[in-house]
């Protein structure tokens, strides 16, 4: 009897153990999944879209179309629901627990918690992100909200400022406009491939300066306000970084549609994807994608 009961709490103590050995292994496969960009076979981008103003709902997925047709990627773009005025949801950010990187243009969203929650673990996980614009300040809860450091998500994930009107963060006006120029000293960078040393943006220029972006980053373009309403100084509109979670970050303030309808925003654009997921940037370009999406303007 002794000797039966021996055996099976071997029995149990093997299997116990392989379990937690089987635990062991699924968590590990999790965390390296998590942090490893880029997986076998097509990578997967998951692309976020929420702003009143540019239409990035629009301009997002001819760039994904482009991506998945021409590129080898997998792709995703999710929105803001009913639609780009709905600040309080965007359904489907769990993808982003899939994505190898995630994208996004957001304006000024208030999301729920449990939302606000696959974000957060993406920002977490170390993986490359990117972002347009207005996603310096993708985020306006009121003070005093359990979720107001959430309108700090452009400091947190980009290097940008801590969201609109902080340190100085503010344009030019809505009837100027931006000469680009890359920054000689950036002039080899992958990124820049095929981007022409000099073009002129329809965005009005973002300041970021003094304070941003960090000391860290690498500056690749710089603008100068054209028609400012203020006295204006010049500063950067695209740069690279390292954020606290270790991920490769790249990100422009440009991001009005007719700068998309350019050959030098989309292959700035096309060339920065590549670089984060570590693939190479593309020896030859596909062509011009057809982006004629207007400018729509704040619409209640």
């Amino acid at each position: 009897m002794k000797t039966k009961r021996r055996a099976f709490l071997q029995q149990t103590s093997g299997l116990l153990g392989l379990a937690g050995l089987l635990s062991l292994t699924e968590n590990e496969a999790l965390a390296n999944r998590l942090k490893s960009p880029a997986k076998a076979g097509k990578p997967y981008i998951v692309f976020v879209a929420g702003d009143h103003e540019y239409s990035g709902e629009q301009t997002l997925p001819l760039i994904a179309a482009e991506l998945e047709k021409n590129y080898g990627f997998r792709t995703k773009v999710i929105k803001s629901a009913p639609d780009q005025n709905a600040e309080k949801n965007i359904p489907g950010l769990e993808a982003l627990r899939e994505a190898d990187l995630a994208v996004f243009f957001l304006r000024w969203r208030q999301l729920p918690p449990d939302q606000l929650q696959y974000i957060d673990e993406y920002l977490k996980s170390g993986k490359p992100v990117m972002g347009f614009r207005t996603s310096t300040h993708a985020f306006n809860f009121p003070k005093g909200d359990a979720s107001e450091e959430w309108n700090a998500f452009g400091e947190r994930a980009f290097g940008s400022p801590p969201g609109w009107g902080k340190a100085g963060h503010t344009h030019y006006g809505h009837e100027s406009t931006t000469d680009v120029t890359i920054i000689p000293e950036a002039a080899k960078n992958p990124i820049l491939t095929g981007v022409a040393p000099s073009f002129h943006a329809a965005s009005w220029l973002y300041r970021v300066r003094p304070d941003y972006p960090p000391k860290d980053a690498t500056l690749l373009l710089m603008g100068k306000s054209v028609n400012p309403d203020k006295p204006a100084i010049d500063n950067p509109v695209a740069w690279t970084w390292k954020n606290k979670a270790n991920a490769k970050v790249f990100f422009t303030t440009l991001g009005h549609p007719e700068d998309f309808q350019q050959e030098s925003v989309q292959r700035l654009t096309i060339n920065a994807i590549h670089w984060l997921l570590g693939k190479p940037v593309p020896k030859k370009w596909k062509g011009s994608i057809a982006i004629n999406v207007p400018y729509r303007g704040i619409v209640k």
